[in-house]
């Protein structure tokens, strides 16, 4: 049906043109798997986590904070990058713990999406952690950010998605993913 589908291309040519803090690009020319010859600019990232943190009685840790991306407070689930050396399981407890003063319990791997696969090397494990809401240690953020978070029913979560008031691609596709397949 999809003869090339996970087949990659051949880099034929990489030039970095922008190195930043959070992002590089890199211009490449590929010869792509059905033989076309192209050009593409490739915001390349870090691996990232989002969490679902889910207490027995159904309380999600939702969380708020500024994003640059839309010049205001998002809220949406804990979220992190999976530093050099961890696991993104090892990143989903760490981010949790810091951001929120939460404690894992357990921590699985939901799946894997990609946030824009036709510029973007950028992924995320959606994440799903049991815990105890009862057990809860001192937030430490890093010295550019600031969390609000707060426990919300997952049927209010699941009306704020509806609503499109919780509008990030990792928060639908973490809580769609569980709703779908492990709830």
């Amino acid at each position: 049906m999809f003869k090339t589908w996970h087949q990659p291309g051949k880099i034929l040519d990489r030039k970095n043109v922008y190195t930043g803090r959070v992002f590089a690009v890199d211009q490449l020319h590929i010869q792509t798997p059905d033989g076309l010859k192209v050009e593409r600019d490739l915001i390349k990232t870090d691996p990232t986590i989002t969490i679902l943190a889910i207490s027995s009685d159904d309380q999600v840790v939702m969380s708020s904070e500024y994003r640059a991306g839309v010049n205001g407070d998002s809220v949406s689930l804990p979220a992190g990058i999976v530093n050099p050396g961890e696991t993104s399981e090892q990143a989903a407890a760490r981010e949790l713990r810091e951001e929120t003063g939460y404690v894992a319990k357990s921590v699985t791997k939901m799946t894997r999406i990609t946030s824009s696969e036709g510029f973007m090397d950028q992924f995320a494990d959606l994440m799903l952690i049991k815990f105890d809401p009862s057990e809860r240690v001192q937030r430490h953020f890093d010295k550019d950010e600031f969390v609000n978070s707060a426990l919300v029913p997952l049927t209010q979560v699941v009306d704020w998605i509806k609503a499109g008031k919780v509008n990030t691609a990792q928060a639908v596709s973490s809580v769609g993913y569980y709703m779908m397949f492990l709830k």
